[in-house]
């Protein structure tokens, strides 16, 4: 029986160096390579060509944006999902998609081994890990660069060694990983958090600073998705490529934090997520408007969950699905549209509506308008000062 391995491959050079290490240092006679796209930057014809030189026995190329769009990404929106208050985990929101579906094509090969790229030091180790055991149990995970370290001068010359298309040897100054949803850099001169990050490391945003004139944008929600820009009708695929023109112009959804890894330590990240940071600034505001106190209130706490949980590759796991169901319930009344101005650096919530309001403007006002009892508060407030009476007495008479 032929020993196969299935490889989540990328067409670039570490991924296209680990056909042949898997064949000839781990002694696999076929490797399939699976390319999943989620909305990244790649050249298709130039990744199926060195994989074919490389040895792959076949090259599996699978257009997921949509699916990940509609399910992962509308579920993070809907979710508020911003790891750490800030991140809205555009790498960790693609890999449950990617490896499942990498996983799949393994099951479907009964495939002795499932492969990934990622080196021993980063979170995505842990998401490809748990992805393909979650999705094909008892599978062998291997990780060339994490059971070997190497540099990538050596892997240029082992690739043309093998004549192995390389078009640009010349090493880029970060490392760059992007979906649809927005892109993350990291290495170079931005390992040290001293130095603020140049603008040649930012593609999706403009400088803040000479942002454009102040301009507002109304989104359209339902059931705590957007639906609309300005009250045209559009799929939340086209939604977000607009937003991320749009709010990008302003320098918006630029993000330098230093995070706090999966793995243990605390690592620079500079990210880039217009439309991310602007939808969710959005959807926030009109929940706001039409959840309970207590719903916002058990809703944050699991936004801080789920963002963890998620972070950590743990995307198949019950606790997940547990707070996506409440979620989702909290979202039947999240309808409705969100003004929200663009400025330098700033999508601002600057107006909301919805027919699920909770907010009444007879009780808020205090013009001619009022109706709110106020000739009640003062006994909600005698019942609600009883304790605080009784721990103010209780420490005079023991002073």
């Amino acid at each position: 029986m032929s020993r196969t391995a299935v490889l989540c491959y990328s067409g670039g050079l570490d991924t296209t160096c680990a056909i042949c290490w898997l064949k000839e240092d781990y002694g696999f006679d076929d490797v399939v390579a699976v390319l999943v796209d989620v909305g990244q930057e790649y050249d298709l014809e130039q990744a199926i060509e060195r994989g074919n030189v490389a040895g792959a026995k076949e090259i599996v190329v699978l257009d997921l944006k949509q699916r990940f769009v509609e399910g992962i990404v509308a579920q993070a929106i809907k979710t508020n999902a911003l790891y750490e208050g800030r991140y809205p985990l555009v790498s960790a929101l693609s890999r449950p998609l990617i490896a499942g579906a990498v996983a799949e094509i393994a099951v479907e090969h009964e495939a002795e081994a499932l492969v990934h790229g990622c080196t021993g030091k980063g979170n995505d180790q842990l998401r490809f890990d748990y992805a393909f055991k979650a999705n094909y149990p008892g599978v062998k995970v291997i990780a060339p660069l994490r059971d070997k370290a190497r540099t990538r001068e050596d892997e240029i010359v082992y690739a043309q060694e093998r004549g192995i298309p390389i078009t640009n040897t010349k090493e880029s100054p970060y490392s760059i990983d992007e979906n649809v949803f927005g892109r993350a850099i990291e290495s170079g001169i931005l390992e040290d958090p001293w130095n603020a990050p140049p603008e040649d490391a930012y593609r999706l945003t403009s400088d803040p600073a000479k942002a454009p004139a102040p301009k507002e944008i109304v989104i359209g929600f339902e059931n705590g998705v957007p639906v609309s820009l300005d009250g045209e009708k559009l799929p939340l695929y086209q939604i977000i490529h607009r937003m991320n023109a749009e709010a990008g112009t302003y320098g918006i959804g630029r993000i330098d934090m230093i995070e706090n890894r999966a793995v243990g330590i605390k690592s620079r990240e500079v990210y880039e997520a217009p439309a991310a940071i602007a939808l969710i600034e959005a959807h926030k505001a009109l929940e706001e408007l039409v959840l309970t106190k207590d719903e916002l209130r058990i809703k944050h706490f699991l936004e801080v969950r789920w963002t963890e949980i998620v972070y950590e590759g743990r995307w198949f796991t019950p606790a997940r699905e547990a707070i996506d169901a409440f979620v989702d319930h909290t979202q039947k009344m999240v309808a409705g549209e969100v003004r929200l101005r663009l400025q330098g650096g700033l999508a601002v919530a600057v107006g909301r509506r919805s027919e699920y309001a909770l907010y009444a403007e007879t009780l808020a006002s205090y013009g001619a308008s009022d109706t709110f009892p106020h000739d009640a508060a003062e006994g909600l407030i005698t019942l609600l000062s009883l304790e605080t009476e009784a721990v103010a007495a209780r420490a005079r008479k023991n002073a």
